[in-house]
C-alpha cells in the first residue's frame, strides 16, 4: 500500500512515501520558510521522482495536531485538495505519538513541542523492540510540571522540537539525553509508519479531516481574557 503523509506541526515540514513496509522517499526542510510554500511542491516533486502518479496513492497521512494552528491547517488543507481529487482517505495521527516513531532503540520517549509560555504539549511512549506504547495522552503542561513528573524516571530520549529546550531547562531530570539531530524534529517519514499500522477504520474522508488542538488558538484565547477583563 502506498502512503502519502504530511508533516507541518512546527517550523520543519516534510512530505514522505511509505510503500509496503519502505520509507521510498522523504523531503525535509527546517528552514522557517511558511508551509503554503513547501508543502505541495515538496509532494510534487517527490512523486515526480519516485516517479509515482498522484492517482495510485492509496492513503494519506497527517500530523494531525497537536502543533502550530497554521501549520496543521495548511497540511490538512493541502491534502484535502489531493483527496478532492483522488477520492482517498487519510489518516488523522497524533504528531507526538508519530515523533516515538523516530526512536529506533528501546527506551522511555519523551516527546516534547514548545507550546510557547514556557509550555510544552507532551507525551511519554515506551519503545521496544521498535514497538511503540503509549503511556500519557496528549497534554499541554508547563516545563516545570513535567520537570518535577520525570525527576525519578530512567533514562529518558528527548525527541520533538521542544526536546533541546526541556533539556536545557530541567532541572531536577539528570538521566535526559538529546534524540540525535535526524530523528529528533517531527518527520512525515514517522507520520507514515504510525498511519501504516493502523486499521481501515482510522481512515477518513475529506469532510472528517480536522485539526486536533489542545489548546485554543492565541486569538480566541485573547479575546477570552479581553471579554473578562470587561467583566
Amino acid at each position: 500500500m502506498r502512503i502519502l503523509a504530511l508533516e507541518g506541526s512546527a517550523k520543519s515540514a516534510s512530505a514522505a512515501l511509505f510503500e509496503d513496509g519502505m520509507l521510498r522517499g522523504e523531503f525535509f526542510i527546517n528552514a522557517g520558510l511558511t508551509h503554503s510554500e513547501t508543502l505541495l511542491p515538496m509532494c510534487e516533486t517527490l512523486l515526480r521522482t519516485l516517479r509515482v502518479e498522484v492517482g495510485s496513492v492509496e492513503r494519506y497521512a497527517v500530523s494531525a495536531g497537536p502543533g502550530s494552528f497554521t501549520g496543521l491547517r495548511i497540511a490538512i488543507a493541502t491534502l484535502k485538495g489531493m483527496m478532492a481529487v483522488t477520492g482517498r482517505r487519510c489518516a488523522p495521527v497524533s504528531t507526538l505519538e508519530s515523533m516515538a516513531y523516530n526512536i529506533t532503540g528501546d527506551g522511555l520517549v519523551c516527546a516534547v513541542m514548545d507550546a510557547r509560555c514556557a509550555q510544552v504539549y507532551n507525551a511519554l511512549f515506551r519503545v521496544e523492540r521498535g514497538a511503540v506504547t503509549r503511556l500519557t495522552p496528549d497534554r499541554a503542561l508547563s516545563i516545570e510540571q513535567l520537570d518535577g513528573e520525570l525527576a525519578e524516571c530512567g533514562p529518558i530520549i528527548l525527541v520533538g522540537d521542544g526536546a533541546e529546550l526541556c533539556y536545557n531547562t530541567f532541572k531536577r531530570v539528570r538521566s535526559a539525553v538529546l534524540a540525535p539531530e535526524p530523528a529528533r524534529f517531527q518527520r512525515a517519514s514517522s507520520v507514515a509508519r504510525l498511519a501504516a499500522q493502523l486499521p481501515d477504520e482510522a481512515f477518513v474522508t475529506a469532510e472528517e479531516l480536522v485539526p486536533v488542538y489542545l489548546r485554543l488558538p492565541q486569538a480566541e484565547r485573547e479575546r477570552r481574557r479581553k471579554l473578562k477583563g470587561e467583566e
